[in-house]
């Protein structure tokens, strides 16, 4: 069973109103933003009507910034205000997030609302990816998430705001995903997340209900916890837990310092993916 489809969008007002803001960044910092995409739960499949707006981008300095003795400040972030959220990591810190491996970047790389995006350079951070966040390399990633947001939201309360609970779901989801499909990076999506592995009846049409619920109002509010959902949960983090760490990881540091200089250089990397 699956979740019934969701079409992520922006409106074309809001669309004008994000590309001048990110226009407006390159020129204040005299950077390059390579891809700028929605964050958050507007592209994870589960927003509700006052949902900010999570842009995310990743950008490039000119050269010589980057051959300072004192290395400058890797990450630009706009005050949040009202519904926009907008903040960027430089390609440095994201490359060397990737090599860790952190699937932060990967989930970026594969959202479903694209503001800005270099094709060749996105093919080449995409292939990178492929290389370092594959499947239980995440499990670190998104065991700390669940465990994290389930100690924030949930814990030994009574009640839980219904809404927090997909804040919970999506990495123990991913958890679930890669039980299933070792060698597959989980999506992004809920949606996808759910539709690609078999849950079970009952427990999809729980999520289900909590979807609706949290796609028609502002606030769900809160109530007693679902114990079917708490358990898939509570499974998730336990099995990650116990799963030994990969220790046989590639050493693609070199592989990463070329790609850094290509895209720094602004070389032309058409037809140069491997």
């Amino acid at each position: 069973m699956s979740l019934r489809a969701f079409t992520p969008s922006v409106a074309a007002d809001v669309e004008a109103t994000i590309q001048s803001k990110l226009s407006a960044l390159e020129a204040d910092h005299d950077v390059r933003i390579l891809f700028a995409i929605e964050s958050g739960s507007r592209a994870w499949g589960f927003p509700s009507p006052d949902s900010d707006f999570d842009v995310r981008f990743i950008y490039a300095r000119r050269p010589d910034w980057y051959l300072s003795i004192e290395p400058g400040r890797d990450v630009i972030e706009l005050p949040i205000e009202g519904d926009w959220d907008i903040n960027g990591w430089d390609i440095r810190k994201a490359l060397g997030l990737l090599i860790k491996p952190n699937p932060v970047m990967l989930e970026w790389l594969s959202s479903p609302i694209r503001y800005r995006w270099d094709d060749a350079v996105c093919a080449r951070l995409i292939g990178f990816a492929d290389k370092t966040t594959f499947g239980e390399s995440c499990l670190h990633h998104y065991r700390n998430l669940a465990v994290k947001q389930w100690d924030k939201h949930v814990g030994d309360s009574p009640e839980v705001s219904l809404k927090k609970y997909f804040y919970i779901l999506r990495p123990a989801l991913a958890i679930s995903w890669i039980r299933q499909n070792p060698d597959v990076p989980p999506p992004m999506n809920l949606q996808a997340l759910v539709g690609g592995q078999p849950l079970g009846a009952h427990l999809v049409g729980h999520i289900e209900h909590l979807l609706v619920l949290k796609s028609a109002a502002k606030e769900i509010g809160r109530g007693e916890g679902i114990p079917m959902i708490d358990a898939f949960i509570l499974d998730q983090i336990a099995w990650a837990e116990v799963v030994a760490k990969l220790d046989d990881r590639p050493d693609l540091r070199a592989e990463g310092d070329e790609l850094l200089r290509a895209i720094v250089k602004g070389e032309d990397l058409r037809g140069d993916v491997t």
